[in-house]
């Protein structure tokens, strides 16, 4: 038992270690390449922050815990928003956000109902996987179309700031950290699987509380890093930038690569209580921006509570489903 939750401990360690290095050394590749803020924020920044999920979650299915996988994808949506999003306006309310934010969480809304369609089946097969991936390159492409045209859009520019500051003097340095990163998040993702896998094994616990639980937290933490140094900082469109965008690719892409790897079975559960949340939480951000002028301490707090609530269904009456 000891083992098992150093080896989660060590995978969290790691991923959140190896999310960084990656995120922060691409970037600085990027940069020295001359590649535009807006690309770098949109592609580079909204993938490398979703490495963990993308590895734990093909790691899992590999490993014939399809549960953790799909468990993480949910979990993490429901997490970003829930509890990144409220510690967020908790820490500084969230106020004057550009108008692109409200379509970017209409997406995230629609792309949280496609999830929720998916789950209806008993399997998201390969031609699923298969399909989310072209909306996925169709969103990239309209984003950066869509932001390029207007001037006063910039939330990817923002986010791509956030991760700036490594020093290039030394080109091998950002081509280091990139690989350094990679390297930490595979074993990472590896350790993270096997020690909760374990564990859920020890206390009876059902894969999909694990990975809606612990892991799907852990592979969110690049996620909450970002996102407590942007409130700090007072910056409302990177908070929501990295929330919304880490939505819409933790379906899209990370779930759409699982499956095209290993199709994943779907459990009752996710039908009936897990998804619906996840959707819940995305209607909810989409009225807070649509509604309202800030997401202020009092949302935050609000939104932490039903996350609370929500991991104490998990691990009591949650388990029995």
């Amino acid at each position: 038992m000891a083992q098992d939750l150093m080896l989660v401990a060590a995978g969290l360690v790691l991923l959140f270690v190896g999310g960084e290095a990656l995120v922060r050394g691409a970037v600085a590749m990027a940069e020295r390449m001359g590649v535009s803020k807006l690309l770098i924020g949109l592609v580079i920044v909204g993938f490398g922050t979703s490495t963990p999920e993308l590895l734990v979650s093909v790691n899992a299915a590999l490993d014939g815990a399809p549960e953790i996988a799909l468990g993480n994808v949910v979990g993490s949506n429901i997490a970003n928003i829930l509890l990144i999003l409220g510690l967020a306006a908790v820490i500084a309310p969230i106020m004057g956000w550009a108008r692109t934010a409200v379509r970017e969480a209409l997406v995230a809304t629609l792309v949280s109902l496609t999830a929720f369609a998916l789950v209806q089946g008993a399997v998201i097969s390969r031609m699923e996987g298969i399909a989310m991936l072209l909306v996925m390159v169709g969103y990239l492409v309209a984003s950066y179309w869509l932001e390029r045209r207007d001037r006063s859009a910039q939330t990817f520019q923002h986010e791509a700031e956030a991760f700036e500051g490594l020093p290039v003097g030394r080109p091998w340095l950002p081509v280091l950290l990139a690989l350094g990163g990679i390297a930490a998040l595979v074993l990472g993702a590896d350790l993270l699987v096997e020690g909760a896998v374990n564990i859920a094994r020890v206390f009876g616990v059902p894969d999909a509380v694990i990975g809606l639980s612990l892991v799907a937290v852990g592979t969110s933490l690049p996620e909450l890093a970002t996102a407590i140094v942007a409130a700090i900082r007072r910056q409302s469109d990177v908070v929501l930038g990295n929330v919304i965008g880490s939505n819409i690719f933790n379906i899209l892409a990370i779930l759409g690569v699982t499956v095209v790897i290993q199709p994943i079975e779907v459990s009752a559960r996710f039908r009936e209580i897990d998804t619906p949340v996840m959707l819940g939480a995305a209607l909810l951000l989409l009225a807070l921006l649509f509604a309202t002028r800030g997401i202020g301490r009092i949302w935050g707090a609000a939104m932490l509570a039903i996350y609370a609530a929500y991991m104490v269904f998990l691990f009591a009456g949650g388990m029995v489903a």
